[in-house]
């Protein structure tokens, strides 16, 4: 799927004020389950965990850690960074609630190692104004890393009243959250997806 499509409806509608920017939620990252932590119900919980989200490598270790744990060294490894830069991140996402440690391990040279799991706690968070930036900057940095031949990819200029938007919307979040509830498939390989709902301003000549 690689295309640049305008759909319009037969009758035009009637000019709609331009609509409120919704606030970013959800990092895509989800528990094996349908159960899922909630984030905090107070004001300052949850702005405490917009800031542990704030961040394009701390969503990149949650992804990580998402149907596998791994430890800070294997993190790390993965991202390509320093293990005392991710130990920070790690323990933030830990302190939040985002990250579960495990059982220790033995590492392969003896040393007692912890893996970390994500929780699926920021599948529901609320990610503040500057989240759709961070989830976009994640994407493009695992995108880049991907092979271009696996990538499936499609745009779609459409023109909706807000009840099409609203349907729009709940659609989108209902296919996700089917795949979501489901087991990881024994052997399966891993995918990702990104989906993003905006207005489009290039269109808009008020």
């Amino acid at each position: 799927m690689t295309s640049d499509r305008t759909a319009s409806p037969a009758q035009p509608s009637p000019a709609q004020p331009s609509p409120a920017r919704p606030p970013a939620r959800g990092t895509g990252v989800h528990a094996p389950t349908a159960e899922l932590p909630t984030t905090g119900g107070s004001v300052a919980e949850r702005d405490a965990d917009a800031r542990a989200l704030a961040s394009t490598l701390r969503v990149r270790i949650l992804r990580i850690c998402l149907d596998e744990a791994r430890t800070n060294k294997e993190i790390a490894q993965l991202l390509g960074k320093n293990p005392a830069t991710t130990l920070h991140h790690v323990r933030t996402l830990v302190a939040r609630g985002f990250l579960a440690a495990q059982p220790e391990r033995v590492g392969a040279r003896g040393a007692r190692e912890v893996p970390y799991r994500a929780t699926g706690k920021s599948w529901t968070a609320d990610l503040g104004p500057g989240g759709h930036r961070v989830l976009l900057d994640a994407f493009l940095e695992e995108l880049a890393a991907a092979d271009p031949a696996t990538v499936d990819m499609g745009r779609l200029g459409l023109r909706l009243d807000a009840a099409g938007r609203e349907e729009l919307s709940q659609r989108l979040d209902e296919v996700l959250e089917d795949f979501r509830q489901r087991e990881p498939a024994t052997g399966g390989e891993p995918w990702s997806v990104f989906v993003a709902i905006h207005h489009d301003a290039s269109r808009d000549l008020r």
